[in-house]
């Protein structure tokens, strides 16, 4: 008979004879009372800022910790502090604020039919708007489907953003793609694989291809802790570590793959990031809700990528405060209190607070950001409106799904388009 002994539960009887499994699960399930105060979240300032060229071997302390930047107060602690000026200070929270402005007013959309899906990236905003401001143009994001603050940073018009979700008769993607699923290359945005794990190998061999070419622009690949069991991970960091790709693995840790417990992933690893110790690579592992430890670690690792020092792997540690998807039901696998007590805060309170602790934000300053923000985002939001949703306004003609797949038509699409009387 088998055996399998679920984390904090007894499922089999224990035979000291016979072989056993352990299936892991989450610390706390639907009914319990979330309690965080187990969960290592180490202090502020106290992790070294390594020179971006010593090797991956002397750096192992800092796959385990977590780098942090600000503490509870708002004050800036450490060697990591990037020492940010209030303007790009406040430029990001901006940036955060309009993120999460637009999954809301999206979701609500979707909740009147408007679009058929959306996925909110709630509670990680400070993790791709932050590390957006560390990069330069010509950089390429490999981003998966909850990097959108990625775009918002850099600044790709809200209303275009909004028309791909409607798929409306201004979406830049003419309905090719699923809600969400973005595509700018000229703001550094490589297309949205729906087949997760794919955008680690993609990322690789883009930033190789760009030193083959003699260029200065570097990749970054974006995966979730679920996906990262997938073995596109695994072959990527093998390609990243032999031919030193200028390229930023970023591995999203927001505790749940859709329903899965992070814990499943990652086994009895201490953290994700650990992972590259094993091949080689630089790793980091980094608070997620922390502004200015993102563009820290950022900034160092796309220092080290330039200066052909090879590729760093990097664990954001966050949280999903939001469901998984418009279709998803975060009360039928976690406490409805867990997002209120993640020890990490949230990113935009976080940032908020440091500002006014330097001086450089009060309370009346913070509501006219954010209703100069509402206004901002309800005024794309008209004017995507404008072109139509999903159930009204005019639609794309039929005959564009023969357009911009080839850039000069087979025989075999030109006879099907002529026997579709276009």
């Amino acid at each position: 008979m088998s055996k399998v002994e679920q984390t904090g539960t007894e499922v089999a009887a224990h035979d000291p004879e016979s072989l056993r499994l352990v299936m892991p699960g989450p610390a706390f399930r639907p009914g319990d009372q979330s309690d965080f105060s187990g969960f290592p979240t180490f202090t502020p300032g106290v992790f070294r800022r390594p020179e971006v060229h010593e090797s991956a071997e002397s750096m192992t302390e800092l796959a385990t910790g977590l780098i942090r930047v600000l503490d509870d107060e708002g004050h800036a602690l450490g060697p990591w502090d990037p020492h940010l000026g209030a303007e790009a200070l406040r430029e990001g929270l901006r940036a955060m604020m309009l993120t999460r402005e637009l999954d809301r007013r999206m979701m609500i959309d979707q909740r009147q039919s408007k679009t058929s899906f959306y996925m909110q990236c709630t509670g990680e905003e400070a993790i791709a708007c932050a590390f957006q401001s560390a990069l330069r143009k010509g950089d390429m994001n490999f981003p998966t489907y909850r990097q959108q603050g990625l775009l918002v940073a850099a600044g790709y018009p809200l209303e275009l953003m909004m028309s791909q979700v409607y798929s409306n008769s201004m979406d830049p993607l003419r309905g090719r793609q699923m809600p969400v699923f973005y595509s700018a290359r000229e703001y550094g945005f490589f297309s949205i694989s729906g087949n997760l794990a794919t955008q680690f190998v993609q990322g690789v061999g883009w930033a190789m291809a760009s030193a083959i070419k003699g260029g200065s622009d570097i990749a970054a690949s974006w995966i979730g802790d679920g996906a990262s069991a997938e073995t596109d991970f695994f072959s990527a960091l093998v390609m990243a570590s032999t031919y030193r790709a200028p390229v930023i693995l970023n591995i999203v840790n927001n505790q749940w793959a859709i329903s899965t417990s992070e814990s499943v992933a990652r086994g009895q690893a201490p953290s994700f990031a650990i992972r590259g110790r094993g091949f080689g690579i630089a790793s980091l592992r980094v608070d997620g809700n922390d502004y200015l430890a993102v563009h820290a670690v950022a900034s160092w690792a796309a220092e080290r990528a330039r200066a052909n020092l090879g590729p760093t792997l990097v664990e954001w540690v966050t949280y999903r405060a939001a469901a998984h998807s418009s279709s998803d039901n975060p009360s039928s696998y976690r406490p409805n209190d867990e997002p209120s007590a993640w020890p990490l805060g949230d990113p935009i309170e976080r940032l908020k607070k440091h500002l006014m602790v330097i001086g450089e934000l009060d309370e009346g300053g913070a509501a006219a950001m954010h209703e100069r923000v509402e206004n901002e985002v309800r005024a794309a939001q008209s004017k995507a409106e404008s072109f139509g949703t999903l159930k009204q306004g005019p639609k794309p003609s039929p005959r564009e799904i023969f357009e911009d797949v080839f850039k000069t038509m087979p025989e075999s699409l030109a006879s099907q388009e002529r026997e579709a009387g276009y």
